[in-house]
């Protein structure tokens, strides 16, 4: 079973929507989204859920009113503004936890003379399995200033894993987060191949290089795919130039089109939309990257 990641070192280079055309490309194949901070392949993909799950990580204090006495020795001590103190109609005060900045040290349910704060496990998000016209799919939404993406990043692969095994799927396709952060190590760590999609900018040609070293770093063999090539050759021409470089695979590159845009806008993969050209594009890209699968070349020179 291969397990083949998209990702890009920056946002807005089109790694979701080429993910999403890769997964009408792609025969026995589960789908994964890792970009749990920011999901959005299933914009495009229509997912019918089948399942939904509580996803939990993490402390978080909370404090019993009954038995605080508004001592404010747990104000004193947090040292993220975490505890508030409110006062209500009748002019009571209390303190109250801000659930946004807290952050599970635990040092105000040490301290707390009277015992009025315990931790408890935070509530960070759901994970869902799905079901899609190309195949079984797993994907998840952290929630608002929620941590610990990185675990659920890997609880999404697990279960996309666990899938693969169960049906006998071939590949798990992945859309990965933008970046080199906590969320991308757990996407990019074992996976067979990971595909860059890059854009000829000075910010993209910069964080592919980052990336790039984060691939090495792992040992993932990596490809690279130019998006909206012809906005600027020379880029073009830098960034490949540095891919043969470091011995990774140039996977292609797609010129700009406007249909990306409006496949987004009616919730289309760009292969039903896009004119021959942009097909041809990916229909390559894809082929590349299957056959560089199959035969098991980790790098090319």
């Amino acid at each position: 079973m291969n397990e083949l990641l998209v990702i890009s070192g920056k946002g807005g280079t089109g790694k979701t929507s080429l993910t999403a055309a890769f997964a009408r490309l792609a025969e026995n194949v589960v789908l994964a989204d890792c970009d749990v901070d920011a999901a959005d392949l299933h914009l495009l993909l229509a997912p019918e859920i089948r399942e939904r799950h509580e996803f939990y990580s993490g402390q978080q204090a909370q404090i019993n009113q009954l038995d605080c006495t508004v001592c404010g020795i747990c104000n004193a001590l947090c040292r993220f503004n975490a505890i508030e103190l409110n006062k209500n109609n009748n002019s009571e005060f209390s303190y109250t936890i801000n659930s946004a900045r807290c952050e599970g040290c635990g040092v105000c349910v040490r301290f707390c003379p009277e015992n009025a704060i315990t931790s408890q496990t935070r509530h960070c998000g759901q994970w869902m399995v799905s079901d899609t016209a190309y195949g079984p799919m797993v994907h998840a939404k952290l929630d608002v200033a929620a941590e610990n993406s990185g675990k659920l990043v890997t609880t999404v692969r697990d279960e996309a894993r666990r899938i693969a095994q169960e049906q006998n799927r071939s590949m798990i396709l992945i859309d990965g987060p933008p970046g080199i952060g906590c969320p991308v190590i757990a996407s990019l760590t074992g996976v067979n191949k990971v595909l860059i999609v890059t854009e000829p900018t000075l910010s993209g040609e910069h964080d592919l290089k980052r990336v790039l070293d984060l691939a090495d770093h792992f040992g993932i063999p990596a490809a690279v795919c130019v998006n909206k090539w012809d906005i600027n050759p020379s880029i073009t021409d830098s960034i490949e130039a540095e891919t043969i470089k470091r011995g990774s695979l140039v996977a292609g590159k797609i010129p700009w089109d406007n249909s990306f845009t409006v496949a987004q806008l009616q919730a289309k993969t760009i292969l039903e939309v896009g004119n021959e050209q942009i097909v041809n594009s990916i229909n390559s890209i894809w082929e590349c990257l299957t056959s560089s699968l199959l035969i098991g070349t980790e790098k090319h020179v």
